[in-house]
């Protein structure tokens, strides 16, 4: 089993970064395709209508069911694939792990006889069930910085995988065996819920789902039932590159192509070393993940003012960064308890935090940057010592430089 990772593309995908699937050249209008055919997915809490209740004896009953279930426990995307769906561009993804632009995330190097092959993930699967919840909500009003949205709330991993076990549960009673998934195993969960009809892999490498644009988390459930599979979803993106221009650093380098270290996502939260300085302006007031090319997406107009999941909704967040820089391991543990941050760990924060003051703070913060430049952490040193540098740059002259700015050369 994957270590919990955290996915900075959310799920966006479980095996964490794309693997990379090019597009088609179709074209297509959100609204107007929406007026035609629909959106996807059953609506939470309401159930599935249909002329008479589904024979649960057959197999195509249990996966109307099971759908309805879905619906109930707050699923918007549903859909289901046979286990040993052909996985597009398998060369790709290994030339792309070869080329080392998955980082230094070594688990997708691992493990990959069952995240190529998902038939070998659970014996005797016949299909996977793909699942979706909508992540999209608006910003906080009063937030002096920025978080990747998914992560305003409770960690996705948890309240998903409980989700899960529940329609695991169910499918259970019908003779299933099962093996729910989050991020916890080797799955390529965007491309299996492509194929299951979710939504399609957009060129920022995210599924796009024609309500809720890329915002859906995905969750999987491989089953040893042999039920009825969904067609695979067409992409709409034809020729719009308005996610890819929107990419701050340039990580999307085509389409349905990233290099993991140019993206903002992957430096603020799965690396663990310095911030390439090359990259330090263009995360503004990004303190964990980027949000940059799902807001860009067009299909974000068919959103149909769903908010989030109740889970997702904001927990407090510290109002300025720089009293963060108080705090011990157990302060930030408590302040971001359930949540997706907790994970990132206190020096990653404030090494994030370091970067974010320099390009949006003002003079209150310059003293809490010195403290930290002379500190012994060399990491958290270099970081406070870059941020002194840009807020003297842009903060009143008669700043007399302090001790550690002097030890720095600034």
């Amino acid at each position: 089993m994957e270590p919990a990772e955290i996915n900075p593309k959310r799920a966006v995908g479980g095996s964490g970064f794309p693997q990379g699937v090019e597009v088609a050249g179709r074209s297509d209008n959100p609204d107007a395709h929406l007026a035609t055919h629909g959106a996807d997915g059953p609506t939470p809490g309401r159930p599935i209508a249909c002329e008479s209740r589904p024979d649960s004896t057959t197999l195509l009953g249990l996966k109307t069911l099971l759908r309805e279930r879905a619906g109930e426990l707050g699923f918007q995307g549903f859909g289901v694939v046979p286990v040993a769906t052909p996985l597009p561009r398998r060369d790709y993804y290994l030339d792309w792990l070869a080329a080392g632009r998955h980082g230094d995330m070594a688990w997708m190097e691992r493990n990959n006889h069952l995240r190529l092959a998902p038939e070998n993930l659970l014996p005797g699967a016949r299909s996977i069930v793909m699942l979706g919840v909508n992540s999209f909500q608006p910003k906080p009003v009063n937030a002096s910085y920025r978080v990747a949205r998914y992560a305003f709330g409770s960690d996705y991993h948890n309240f998903i995988f409980k989700r899960l076990k529940k329609l695991c549960a169910f499918l259970r009673e019908h003779g299933g065996e099962q093996r729910p998934c989050v991020d916890t195993a080797p799955v390529m969960e965007k491309l299996l819920a492509e194929r299951a009809g979710l939504g399609w892999q957009g060129k920022n490498t995210l599924l796009v789902h024609r309500r809720h644009g890329p915002w859906l988390l995905l969750g999987a459930i491989f089953t040893t039932l042999d039920l009825p599979s969904d067609p695979r979803a067409k992409s709409f993106c034809g020729a719009c590159s308005r996610c890819m221009d929107a990419c701050p650093t340039g990580a999307l380098t085509g389409p349905g192509q990233l290099n993991a270290n140019r993206c903002i996502a992957y430096l603020t939260i799965e690396h663990n070393g310095p911030i390439p300085v090359e990259f330090r302006a263009a995360m503004k007031d990004r303190v964990f993940g980027c949000d940059a090319c799902l807001e860009a997406c067009p299909w974000n107009r068919a959103e149909d003012g769903a908010i989030a999941d109740a889970a997702l909704l904001p927990h407090p967040l510290p109002v300025r960064l720089r009293d963060t820089f108080a705090w011990t391991e157990g302060d930030y543990a408590a302040c971001f308890a359930g949540t997706p941050i907790k994970r990132l760990g206190l020096r990653r924060w404030l090494r994030n935090a370091c970067v974010v003051l320099g390009n949006t703070g003002d003079a209150e913060d310059l003293p809490v940057l010195e403290k930290v430049a002379a500190g012994d952490d060399e990491l958290l040193a270099e970081h406070a010592a870059w941020a002194l540098a840009r807020l003297r740059e842009t903060t009143s002259p008669s700043h007399a430089p302090g001790a550690a700015g002097l030890a720095f050369g600034l």
